[in-house]
């Protein structure tokens, strides 16, 4: 059967799709980088008396690079109290830097009397999400819708 000159031909062929269908497969199973999640450390004061304000710092670890940020941020609704949070998480939904800067927005509430665990759930307009929780330190008591504003130092 081999002694064809029509087999040799046809072992090379064969030869040549295997070896594209491997590398195909291969390809696709590399991760995507289009989308890829960061690590959130984020210290904030807040206080207010119906409505609320605040301010912190963070630090956002992205594909090995670290990138600090500001954060400022209102919220309108019941607010009566001080505190300091340390929150820590993950952003995920970023596809470049630029992404995870910007508005974002949260309806929640929560209280603390002396000490706590704070925790929240944010988005942007970009499609970042990030979900942090921590210790709270101080008196708060809070329902409101809340807009935080991010930017790189």
């Amino acid at each position: 059967m081999l002694a064809s000159p029509e087999r040799p031909m046809d072992l090379l062929r064969l030869w040549r799709l295997a070896t594209l269908v491997l590398l195909a497969l291969l390809v696709s199973a590399t991760p995507s980088f289009a989308q890829a999640s960061g690590h959130v450390r984020l210290k904030i004061i807040k206080g207010g008396l119906l409505v609320g304000g605040g301010a912190g710092k963070g630090v956002l670890t992205y594909r090995g690079r670290d990138y600090p940020f500001r954060v400022s941020g209102l919220s309108l609704g019941v607010t009566a109290g001080a505190t300091f949070s340390r929150l820590q998480g993950w952003a995920s939904g970023i596809r470049e830097i630029s992404d995870f800067v910007g508005t974002y927005s949260s309806v929640g509430g929560g209280a603390a009397l002396v000490g706590g665990i704070s925790g929240v759930h944010l988005r942007n307009d970009k499609g970042v999400t990030m979900v942090l929780q921590g210790p709270k330190a101080g008196l708060e008591f809070a329902a409101n819708l809340s807009t935080i504003m991010i930017s790189l130092k």
